[in-house]
């Protein structure tokens, strides 16, 4: 891997401009996909970083920059500072699983491909049920409950309680009956359902606490009113308050404390990771190629709809293998697409509740600093002679480019434009 210093080959580019719309891999629409677009023949680390903060992306060697006000469906930039990186409860739950898998080889009974995630699951009041068939039960038997059904249950007694299954809750209380008659009901007691008292939070008395925490600051309470009669009792004192103030300093594990987990001597399975080269003549990325591959058209089918031909092992050699470098999450921004700093998301969202397009920077006076200021300064590559454009512009023949070339640089911005050589035929 080359190092993005001054001693490293420059990133050779060739603008391919871009007005015209295409299919959007998206929403499928024909022609509301509008980007512009480069071919990286070799691009430098550094480049590449300072294109992805002016909002560009990549797709193998084609480098490509969405038409924000204009495409279908904008595809905003967004970073993860990994040294920042917070773990959320489904994270935890999928560590704490792997960490179980190697200790002790227990694999989850739920599938994990249907195990809902924590944000879409509902809390439950006690009356989630399963229905269970009865043998030789059949599907015509089996109706939508319809309001004015009524729920009979029978006690030991031989009282029935009837229930009417409204928005009401309108309970009936009937008489004790013969349950081995066949006679109707004969009388029957309506009367709204009254709630019990105590039921629900009291606002105004503070939250509900464990006894055994009220037990213990209970404790210390009457220990320190007797230290100041009994010395003895001050070392204890000292004890509880530590033991507090101990339990208040608790913080949650972070993902280093489940990544770095001691696991036992001897455990049933062992995690290796190994980075890899992506290229076919490393032997070790050619031998699991075919799963490398299979687990990107798993990905594109769920996830884009591709059919089977458009997430291939070709297609998977090129949009991820090939690439012109020589080299999921919480805190996470957003690139403003107007003047390219950084947003945290979650000042973002409430703006994207609104509009698909957004400019995230509040300040209405702020510009895009990296905005192309010397076009003269812009660096050619034409004839295999590296040069500025002043120079470039001075030696071409035919039609003038300036247009071309001015939007490549406002695109890319000041700084790349100059170390960038932008290939000229």
């Amino acid at each position: 891997m080359a190092a993005a210093g001054g001693s490293s080959s420059p990133s050779i580019v060739e603008y391919l401009g871009g007005d015209d719309g295409y299919r959007c891999g998206y929403c499928k629409s024909d022609t509301g996909n509008l980007s512009h677009g480069m071919w990286a023949h070799s691009l430098t680390v550094q480049d590449y970083q300072d294109l992805i903060d002016r909002g560009w992306r990549r797709s193998g060697k084609y480098i490509y920059k969405p038409i924000m006000n204009r495409t279908c469906c904008p595809q905003y930039t967004i970073r993860c500072r990994a040294l920042l990186f917070q773990p959320s409860k489904s994270h935890k739950k999928v560590l704490k699983k792997m960490l179980k898998f190697l200790m002790k080889g227990e694999i989850p009974v739920v599938d994990s491909e249907v195990e809902p995630m924590d944000s879409h699951i509902k809390d439950t009041d006690g009356c989630s049920f399963f229905l269970k068939d009865e043998p030789g039960s059949c599907q015509a038997e089996l109706k939508p409950l319809n309001p004015d059904h009524l729920e009979k249950a029978e006690s030991g007694e031989g009282e029935i309680t009837v229930k009417k299954a409204d928005s009401e809750h309108i309970e009936l209380s009937h008489e004790k009956v013969n349950s081995n008659s066949g006679e109707p009901l004969e009388s029957a007691k309506v009367s709204p359902a009254v709630p019990k008292p105590g039921r629900g939070a009291d606002l105004s008395k503070p939250p509900c606490r464990k006894a055994k925490e009220l037990r213990k600051e209970h404790k210390l309470q009457k220990t320190l009113q007797n230290q100041t009669q009994n010395p003895s009792l001050q070392t204890e004192a000292q004890v509880l308050l530590g033991q507090r103030s101990k339990a208040k300093t608790n913080q949650p594990k972070s993902i280093e404390d489940f990544i770095f987990a001691s696991l036992p001597t001897e455990p049933v399975h062992q995690l290796e990771v190994r980075l890899v080269p992506a290229s076919l003549e490393d032997p070790q990325f050619k031998s699991s190629f075919t799963q490398s591959a299979a687990l990107f058209a798993k990905y594109q089918m769920a996830i884009h709809k591709d059919s089977p031909f458009e997430c291939n092992e070709y297609q998977f050699t090129r949009f991820l293998c090939e690439s012109p470098l020589e080299g999921q999450y919480r805190p996470s921004d957003l690139l403003c697409p107007e003047t390219y700093i950084w947003v945290p998301t979650e000042q973002c969202l409430p703006s994207l509740e609104h509009s698909k397009y957004c400019r995230f920077n509040q300040d209405l006076k702020a510009v895009d600093e990296g905005n192309v200021k010397e076009l003269g300064q812009v660096r050619i590559l034409h004839k295999r002679t590296a040069m500025r454009y002043s120079v470039y512009k001075r030696r071409r023949k035919g039609p003038s480019d300036e247009e071309s070339v001015r939007q490549y640089a406002t695109l890319v911005g000041q700084a790349c434009a100059e170390r960038m050589l932008l290939f000229r035929s």
